[in-house]
C-alpha cells in the first residue's frame, strides 16, 4: 500500500518529498482551496514554478489567468514542456483529479508522468477529499493527510473575525472552552462559525460551534456527536468503572495518557448509557462512530472512511469516542467473501489506531459478546496497551436494582402503588425496570400490570449470560461494580447471583 503521512504543515511536508526526489504526491483535503495557498507559499519561498489545474478554471501557470484546457490527460502530458532549470523544480497542482484515475489511457499517463519526473524534478500533486488510487498508480503516490486547523491556527481565525475588543473572552478557560469547541471544523467552518456567533449573540458563544460541529459530523454519516444530559448520578452502581475512568481521565501525569476500556455485559445492564454519561462526568464532548456506516461497496473505500472518522475523532481531543456493540461491526470480518474485505480493512485501521494513536481520545468500546469478538480479532481487542482495562458489566444487585425503580418512577411520574413489591425482578436489568415504568406511565396502568409486558434477558438469553460470566471470570476481567475481578459467587435462583456492593478498589 502508499505511504500515509500526517503531522507538521502542508507546505512543510511537500517542500521535504520534493527535495527528496518523490515525483508523485497525493493530499487529502477538505479544503483544496487552503492546500493550494500553502504550495503556493512554498513554491514562491523555493523559487519553483506552479501550475494549478481544475476542471472548472482550467490550467494556470505561475498565478497567471488560467487557460481552459479542461482535459485532464493533455495537462498531465504537457508537464514535461514545464522542465525546470537545473536546481529548481516544477509542481502540478491537480484539484479533484481523483474522479479520472479509472481511466486506462489516464493510469498510464499518470504513471510515465512519475517515472519521468523523478529525473527531471516535475511534480505531480493531485489533491482530493479521498484516496482512490488504481492498484496500478499505489506504489507511486505518497499520501499526504492535509490537517485540519490546530488551536494556534483557530485562535489566528478568531481573531481575524472578532471586529470588536471584547469579542474574544480574556479569561483562559473560558478560551480554551471556545478552542474546544473549534477543533475538528475546517478553516471554512470555523470562520463561518465564529462570524455567525457574533451575529446571533454579539459575542463568541461556543454553543454555536458546537452546533456547527454536530451538523458537520452528521453530513459525514459515520460520527455522531452526542450532546445529552446524562451523568453518573442517573446510573445505578458501575462504581468499579466509574470510578476508574473518572480517576484516569482527571490524571495530572505528564508522561501517560488514558487510552480506553472495553465494556462487555449483558444487554441493557447499561453500558452505552455509560458511554454517553462518562462524556459530561468528564466535561468531554461524546462521539459515537457507526461502524456499519462505514463500510463502502468501492475497493478501498471502507479504508478510508475508517481513517477519515479515526482523523476526525483525532481532531476532536479530547473526547470521548465510543463504538457499541462492536462484535457486531465486524461480523464480516471472518472471511472476506461475505462483504469483499470490507470488515477486515475496518477491522485492521481499527486496532492499528488503538495502538498507535497519540491524541486525547478515550476510547470506549462495548460488547455483549466477547468470544465473536475474539474469533474475529484473534484477542487483539484486550491486548494491553489498546485498552487501559477491560470490564464486566452483570445484571444490577438488589440494592441497584431497588434505586433504579426509584429513578425510573421518578422520571415517569408514578405514584408508589405497592404493586413493585409483587413483581418478580430478580436479574432484571436497567433498561427493563425503565421499560416497565415507561409502559406503566403509557398505558396508565399498574407496575406489576406493565411487568407482564417485559421479557427480562435471563430468561430470554440464560445460556448466553451464563457464557459471558464464565468468560469474564476465566479471562480475568474486573468487576464493573467493584473495580476488582471479577468472580462468580452461588446463584440465589434462576440465572441470577448474590453480591455485595464493595466501594470502588483502589487505583
Amino acid at each position: 500500500m502508499n505511504t500515509i503521512l500526517a503531522g507538521n504543515s502542508l507546505q512543510s511536508r511537500v517542500g521535504e518529498l520534493v527535495s527528496a526526489g518523490f515525483a508523485g504526491l497525493y493530499v487529502t483535503t477538505h479544503e483544496p482551496d487552503e492546500a493550494v495557498r500553502e504550495i503556493q507559499r512554498l513554491a514562491a519561498d523555493r523559487e519553483w514554478s506552479l501550475l494549478t489545474w481544475d476542471a472548472d478554471g482550467g490550467l494556470s501557470v505561475n498565478g497567471a489567468s488560467p487557460s481552459p484546457m479542461s482535459d485532464p490527460l493533455s495537462v498531465v502530458r504537457s508537464l514535461p514542456s514545464h522542465k525546470p532549470e537545473p536546481g529548481s523544480a516544477t509542481l502540478l497542482v491537480l484539484q479533484g483529479f481523483h474522479r479520472y484515475l479509472a481511466d486506462p489511457g489516464v493510469i498510464a499517463t499518470v504513471h510515465r508522468a512519475i517515472v519521468t519526473g523523478k529525473a527531471e524534478r516535475t511534480i505531480l500533486i493531485v489533491l482530493a477529499p479521498l484516496v482512490m488510487l488504481p492498484p496500478e498508480l499505489e506504489k507511486q503516490f505518497v499520501v499526504i493527510e492535509h490537517s485540519l486547523p490546530d488551536r494556534v491556527q483557530l485562535l489566528e481565525i478568531m481573531q481575524g473575525v472578532a471586529a470588536e475588543e471584547g469579542d474574544i473572552p480574556t479569561d483562559e478557560t473560558a478560551l480554551a472552552g471556545l478552542l474546544d469547541a473549534a477543533v475538528g471544523l475546517t478553516r471554512y467552518e470555523a470562520e463561518g462559525a465564529f462570524a455567525l456567533s457574533l451575529a446571533r449573540h454579539g459575542r463568541l458563544e461556543s454553543s454555536v460551534l458546537w452546533e456547527i460541529k454536530s451538523g458537520m459530523l452528521k453530513r459525514s454519516g459515520t460520527l455522531e456527536l452526542y450532546r445529552g444530559g446524562e451523568r453518573f448520578a442517573d446510573l445505578g452502581g458501575l462504581e468499579g468503572v466509574k470510578h476508574f475512568c473518572v480517576r484516569a481521565l482527571t490524571s495530572k501525569s505528564t508522561k501517560a495518557r488514558p487510552r480506553g476500556v472495553m465494556l462487555l455485559g449483558v444487554p441493557g445492564a447499561g453500558k452505552s448509557a455509560f458511554c454517553k454519561a462518562l462524556g459530561n462526568e468528564t466535561g468531554r464532548p461524546t462521539l459515537s462512530l457507526d461502524l456499519g456506516k462505514l463500510k463502502g461497496s468501492l475497493l478501498g473505500q471502507t479504508e478510508e472512511r475508517t481513517r477519515a472518522a479515526l482523523a476526525a475523532a483525532d481532531a476532536m481531543a479530547p473526547c470521548v469516542l465510543y463504538i457499541d456493540e462492536i462484535e457486531k461491526g465486524f461480523s464480516g470480518a471472518t472471511s472476506s467473501t461475505t462483504d469483499g474485505g470490507a470488515s477486515m480493512a475496518m477491522l485492521g485501521s481499527l486496532l492499528t489506531w488503538l495502538n498507535d494513536h497519540t491524541s486525547d481520545v478515550f476510547f470506549v468500546g462495548t460488547a455483549n459478546d466477547m468470544a465473536a469478538l475474539s474469533k474475529v480479532s484473534a484477542g487483539a481487542f484486550t491486548r494491553s496497551e489498546r485498552f487501559d482495562a477491560v470490564f464486566f458489566i452483570d445484571v444490577p444487585t438488589d440494592e441497584q436494582r431497588a434505586a433504579i425503580w426509584t429513578m425510573y418512577e421518578e422520571k415517569y411520574g408514578l405514584e408508589n402503588d405497592g404493586s413493585r413489591t409483587r413483581i418478580d425482578d430478580e436479574g432484571w436489568t436497567g433498561a427493563e425496570i425503565k421499560s416497565c415504568c415507561r409502559l406503566a406511565s403509557l398505558l396508565g396502568v399498574m407496575l406489576v400490570e406493565a411487568a407482564k409486558k417485559v421479557v427480562p434477558v435471563v430468561r430470554s438469553a440464560a445460556d448466553a449470560i451464563v457464557e459471558l460470566r464464565e468468560t469474564s471470570e476465566k479471562s480475568g476481567y474486573l468487576d464493573a461494580n467493584t473495580g476488582e475481578a471479577y468472580r462468580r459467587s452461588a446463584p440465589r435462583s434462576g440465572t441470577s447471583r448474590g453480591r455485595s456492593v464493595v466501594r470502588p478498589a483502589a487505583i
